[in-house]
This record gives structure tokens, sequence and C-alpha cells, in this order.
């Protein structure tokens, strides 16, 4: 049978289903129940056969489950490391982690805009565009963790906010998980700034490493601000280390001489 006599049939309500019993490559779609976009209306999946863009994750390192465990425990955490030991990743999964569950009403990620030792002059567009490429990584870390049309979904409402470190004076976030990267390109007093932001029933992620700084020494914040908040038992600072790097083998053999 034609497609066209197939599409008059099904619009004069002549279609007959039978006709195509015994043939396994036609399934009846099941009437009985549909899907959902809302989650409690999906809670009949099969685990396994039916997979979630969010995937579970793991701690591949004793130093990573150091550093989630601190996460869940306390409200500010400083996770210190070389590059490739997950510091960023396993904050933002933990903050989507959060977000999900209902624990906090907003994701906030914050970066300095700080060029890598490099100029890229003058960049066209607005203020959003122009800091584009020092938000790309968080930008990254959030897709593999939700579906970029989640991603902007959630920024449209304002349950994701990314924002450069220079945005974030006089706030106060509440009811929220904040991730600040790349902590060792802000200063001491704009780290001090960044901390003070903390609000009630938040959680706040400072993330870094102090020895690829790209400010002088003497101006990177991160390593005298660590030192001083290990004294507080309220606050967690994680050290990792090159055997926490989960990047290629090459990373850490590198990092060790370099």
């Amino acid at each position: 049978m034609s497609k066209r006599a197939l599409k008059r049939q099904l619009r004069e309500g002549a279609f007959d289903a039978g006709q195509f019993e015994g043939d396994d490559k036609i399934r009846r779609l099941p009437l009985d129940r549909g899907w959902s976009p809302l989650a409690h209306h999906n809670d009949d999946r099969v685990p396994g056969r039916d997979q979630g863009y969010l995937k579970t994750i793991k701690a591949k390192s004793e130093g990573q489950q150091a550093l989630m465990d601190a996460i869940d425990a306390r409200n500010l955490v400083l996770a210190l490391g070389p590059a490739g030991t997950g510091k960023t990743y396993l904050a933002i999964a933990k903050a989507v982690e959060a977000l999900e569950s209902g624990r906090v009403g907003r994701i906030v990620l914050s970066r300095p805009a700080v060029e890598a030792g490099e100029s890229i002059g003058f960049l066209p567009g607005d203020a959003e565009e122009k800091l584009a490429p020092y938000l790309r990584p968080l930008y990254d870390a959030l897709s593999d963790r939700l579906s970029m049309k989640r991603v902007r979904a959630l920024m449209s409402e304002g349950a994701i906010e990314i924002a450069p470190v220079g945005f974030m004076r006089g706030r106060t976030l509440n009811n929220a998980f904040v991730v600040i990267d790349e902590a060792q390109n802000c200063t001491y007093v704009q780290l001090k700034m960044l901390l003070t932001r903390l609000g009630w029933h938040s959680t706040m992620v400072v993330t870094g490493d102090p020895n690829q700084s790209d400010l002088l020494p003497e101006i990177s914040g991160l390593a005298p601000v660590a030192s001083k908040l290990e004294e507080i038992g309220n606050v967690a600072v994680v050290r990792l280390g090159d055997r926490d790097i989960v990047r290629h083998p090459l990373v850490a053999e590198m990092l060790s001489v370099l």
C-alpha cells in the first residue's frame, strides 16, 4: 500500500492496525503511560536502560575524595593543586548536584578576566561577548554535566550565573553554590572581597594553583589566604598533588620537572 493511501485511511478513520500484525518492524506506541518533562512523572524509568544526561561522578584519587567530602561537610572550601587534578570539574559537578537536588536555588560561577601571558587586544561586541573567552572553561565544565540546551535554559531563568570577579563586589549570595575558579589570578584584596560574599545557606568553593599564576608572585593572594584560613576549623583547605592528576600521565611527569 502506498504512503498516500495510508495517509488517506488515517485521515478518514479507516486505518486497520491489524494488517500489520506479524511485522516485527512495526510496534504500537504505549498508550498507558507517556513521558513528561517533570522529573517526578518519570520515576518508573528502568535504571540502566533509560539513561540520563547527568553522569555519576566518582573520585579517582584520595585527594579528589577528600575534596568531595570537604564540599559536603563545609560551607567554604579552598582546593589548591596543579592542573589536571579535577578541582574545577568536581566543584561544578557538586554545584550541579546541589541545584538539581534542590539544596540551593542557583549556581554562581566566577573567575578573573586575566589574559594568560598574552594580549588578545580589542574584542568586539557587548560585555557578555567580550568576557566569553575568559569564561569559556566554565561553560565547558557545565556542558559536560548538563546539556547545553539545559544550561541555556537555566541561565535564562537566572538559576545559573557566570560572571567575572569584577562583577561580584557589593553582592550577598544567599541560597547559592558559588565556585571561584582560577583564584591564583586574584589579588589578596579581590579574594577577601569574594570570600565575604558568602551568604546564608550557601556553599563556596575556591579553586586555583598558586604555582600557575599569571600575576606576579607577590601580587597573587591565593597562597597567603589559604595559609591563614587553614587555621579556621570551619574552613576546609584541600591541597591536591601530582598523584591526583587525572589527565594524560605525561602531565604529571612534566609538572614534576617544570
